[in-house]
């Protein structure tokens, strides 16, 4: 496999203020149904992402506890279409939304996962695609059943190379 000279998804200012970062990695051997599960099952995507649990349907609660930074996510899915898009911000209640979106699509011999991450005016969205790059290689050692912890170099590098593509 070739190395990708820009390893970083995109990220760009919004007309209305905030951004919106994508980012995308293609899981190759791996079938949407198992990407699915990773993001929804709650003993697979603790592996990848954080403890948590989600109500698969629309409305259903969101709940994810990222330990290690002291963030909670306790919202709502806002857009269901099993095995291939999820939807729901990684928020809590009384704080600004900020939507994910993970959409998967089958592509010569795996899945291509794009994840659009948006940030409100005023925070760090860089902070946020980079710690998102983090935990989608940390979804790829899963996936091959090799956890690894937090890459926090690659956080740091694709901070910069964010913050970078937003002339910061």
């Amino acid at each position: 496999m070739q190395e990708d000279p820009n390893p970083w998804g995109t990220i760009r200012t919004l007309p209305e203020g905030g951004c919106e970062g994508t980012l995308q990695r293609t899981y190759e051997g791996h079938g949407r149904a198992e990407l699915w599960r990773m993001l929804t099952e709650p003993v697979e995507f603790a592996k990848w992402i954080a403890p948590g649990t989600i109500e698969l349907r629309p409305g259903g609660a969101v709940r994810i506890d990222f330990q290690d930074s002291g963030t909670a996510i306790a919202s709502t899915v806002l857009a269901l279409e099993p095995e291939r898009l999820l939807s729901y911000s990684w928020s809590s209640a009384g704080e600004p939304e900020r939507p994910l979106r993970w959409q998967l699509d089958e592509v010569p011999g795996g899945t291509r996962l794009t994840l659009t991450v948006r940030t409100p005016a005023g925070e760090d969205a860089a902070k946020a695609c980079a710690g998102f790059e983090g935990h989608l290689d940390m979804l790829a050692g899963a996936l091959e059943g090799v956890p690894i912890k937090f890459p926090f170099q690659r956080f740091l590098d694709a901070r910069a190379a964010y913050n970078q593509q937003l002339g910061k």
